[in-house]
């Protein structure tokens, strides 16, 4: 019986992040994807996996992977299909195309997260948004994703204690880390004093502790090892596991609603198959969809024992220069959320941290990552691990 090929990322490509008006959803695709080409020496995928969230609803685009393989001049040449998981969308892809690879099935894929947010105006985004959530039982009776994570906040501080100004720690490492990443979309540090001025968007939670939608789209090309080309100008990166594994949609079905199980069960199956425990880890790169998301994720890796999540962005822990810095070049709170492209950012952003090409938000010496995206509040949780090839 022949062993699984081992999967790489050989080319990665990402466009900047932010309220992009006048490129269309397939521009921004194909942009994305031709740059990971191009950094891949020219491969050429079998099989494209688009992550998307809202196209359907909001471009009154859906069949993504249709549209993408002919506008980037790959019909006919790649299937295409879309995966849809929420937020996790751009994650999901990742994993489909993983296990594509691992299969024996494809030898070469690529993976296009994308999203024009901006393709919806007015109050109608916050209903689009909410479609992540249970129709009938949260979002039907007007709850949003940024809701119910202010009324988990809110549970959150009344058990564990911890002063406001450590939820400042945050969007404080998020913003200082995006200050030298040129696709981010906020490039500005913040101190403690901005984010206790900041207006609340959903009591708890401020302007400064929920990441801003946006539009963007980034790319990668994976392939197995034994095809790897010999031009590539920079190492290689191997996705050495991926897990993906999904919890009870509504809130009030969970045993426990202050603990993310899905996002714990996707780092233990992701540790065990690739074999390395978290302490393994140089980087997390974590979903802070909100601060809440940010603390939860945290607990659940088991980083940190119930209710003292928050802790450790006071500690330094979690800086560039802590022992497991987060969100390296900015998260999503500082590079911007573009939803289901999101998971593809992140996987992007470690590969260029292992790969050391991550210019001034470089952490030194990276050799491990683990990337981990979330869907709405913890509904869906993909976790991979990535390792430098040298």
């Amino acid at each position: 019986m022949n062993p699984q090929p081992e999967v790489v990322i050989v080319g990665v490509g990402q466009q900047p992040v932010g309220e992009l008006w006048d490129v269309s959803l397939r521009d921004l695709a194909v942009r994305a994807l031709r740059a990971a080409r191009e950094d891949a020496a020219g491969m050429r995928p079998e099989a494209i996996y688009v992550g998307n969230m809202l196209a359907a609803s909001a471009s009154h685009q859906a069949n993504l992977g249709a549209l993408i393989s002919e506008y980037s001049g790959l019909a006919g040449i790649a299937e295409g299909v879309t995966a849809e998981a929420g937020e996790a969308s751009g994650a999901a892809a990742i994993y489909l195309a993983y296990l594509a690879i691992r299969s024996g099935l494809v030898s070469c894929a690529a993976v296009v997260g994308v999203e024009k947010v901006t393709d919806v105006v007015g109050s109608s985004v916050e209903s689009v948004l909410a479609r992540t959530l249970d129709s009938d039982y949260e979002a039907g009776e007007g709850m949003t994703t940024i809701s119910q994570a202010a009324l988990l906040l809110q549970r959150y501080m009344h058990e564990n204690k911890p002063p406001r100004e450590a939820l400042a720690e945050f969007p404080k490492i998020a913003h200082a880390n995006a200050v030298a990443n040129p696709y981010a979309m906020y490039r500005k540090a913040i101190d403690s004093a901005a984010y206790m001025r900041s207006g609340m968007v959903a009591d708890p939670l401020n302007l400064f502790d929920v990441a801003p939608v946006a539009d963007g789209a980034a790319a990668i090309i994976l392939t197995r090892r034994d095809l790897l080309p010999q031009k590539l100008a920079h190492p290689a990166v191997q996705l050495v596991a991926s897990s993906l594994i999904s919890d009870r949609l509504a809130l009030h079905d969970r045993a426990d609603p202050l603990f993310f199980g899905a996002a714990a069960v996707s780092v233990q199956r992701a540790c065990q198959s690739a074999g390395m425990p978290m302490s393994a880890m140089d980087l997390f790169e974590y979903s802070d969809n909100t601060t809440l998301h940010a603390i939860l994720s945290l607990e659940a890796a088991g980083l940190a024992p119930r209710g003292q999540g928050w802790q450790l962005a006071s500690d330094g822990s979690l800086a560039r220069d802590g022992y497991l810095p987060v969100a390296t070049m900015g998260g999503h709170k500082a590079r911007g959320y573009p939803l289901g492209a999101a998971g593809v950012y992140q996987a992007v952003e470690a590969c260029l941290q292992l790969r050391a090409e991550a210019g001034g938000c470089q952490v030194a010496g990276a050799q491990r990552a683990m990337v981990q995206t979330l869907a709405a509040t913890g509904s869906t949780a993909v976790t991979h691990i990535l390792q430098r090839l040298d």
